[in-house]
């Protein structure tokens, strides 16, 4: 019997022999004590800071558009490059365990300047039913769940709805973007959010039509102050 229970402890070993662990952001293989994204991606991984930046690129996206008072990225996103590898394996590979960590991470990060923002809630972009059904998550909401993990402030997901199925955005100008989401979305427990300071989590902004129309739909609510955090932004903003 012993001799079986030996067996099955090496099982994860060989495993990793036939499938080792790989870094999501360049595919080299993980080292032990690493998890998801390696320690030298970890380092090089091009970070914004915009949290500690008033007016970042990111606050100025909105600016005219939407009443955003606070907006962050984690990453800087370029085409082709290790965060659009990131990204892609959160949203076409399954990889939500990723989302929440990402979440978490960067959760250490901002805690501190959130708790000065007193801020209530998060409140992730949702998916359309139908397209959380294809994907099997939405990976906005693990982000803001990794988010809750480190900062202790809530992820509500039962507040903002999205009525309309849209077709995806990647390609899109940005006009062609704002038609797509504007008054696409919906607020449910409408009581809930009046003098609220909400922070809106998606994956990634680019245009900012879909943060901006979520905005402004929370904000038809009473709520009293907005902001954004995102994985990344476009490296152009």
């Amino acid at each position: 019997m012993k001799r079986f229970w030996e067996h099955i402890n090496v099982l994860p070993d060989i495993i990793k022999l036939i499938y080792p662990r790989t870094c999501v952001a360049c595919g080299q293989k993980l080292v032990q004590g690493e998890e998801m994204i390696c320690i030298p991606c970890r380092i090089q991984l091009p970070q914004t800071h915009f949290h500690l930046m008033p007016d970042n690129p990111v606050e100025k996206v909105f600016r005219g558009r939407a009443k955003v008072d606070f907006a962050a990225s984690l990453y800087f996103f370029q085409k082709g490059l290790r965060v659009q590898h990131i990204l892609h394996a959160i949203k076409y590979k399954q990889n939500k365990k990723l989302a929440y960590f990402l979440g978490e991470y960067y959760g250490t990060q901002v805690k501190d300047v959130l708790q000065k923002w007193q801020v209530d809630m998060f409140i992730p972009v949702p998916l359309h039913p139908a397209k959380l059904r294809q994907r099997g998550y939405n990976q906005s909401a693990e982000f803001a769940k990794g988010l809750t993990a480190s900062t202790s402030i809530p992820t509500r997901t039962d507040l903002l709805t999205r009525t309309v199925y849209t077709e995806t955005q990647t390609r899109k100008a940005r006009f062609e973007r704002w038609e797509n989401v504007k008054d696409k979305f919906a607020v449910t427990n409408t009581g809930e959010l009046t003098g609220k300071h909400i922070i809106l989590v998606d994956d990634v902004i680019t245009t900012g039509s879909t943060l901006e129309s979520c905005a402004q739909v929370i904000q038809q609510m009473g709520v009293d102050k907005t902001g954004v955090l995102t994985i990344a932004c476009a490296a152009h903003h």
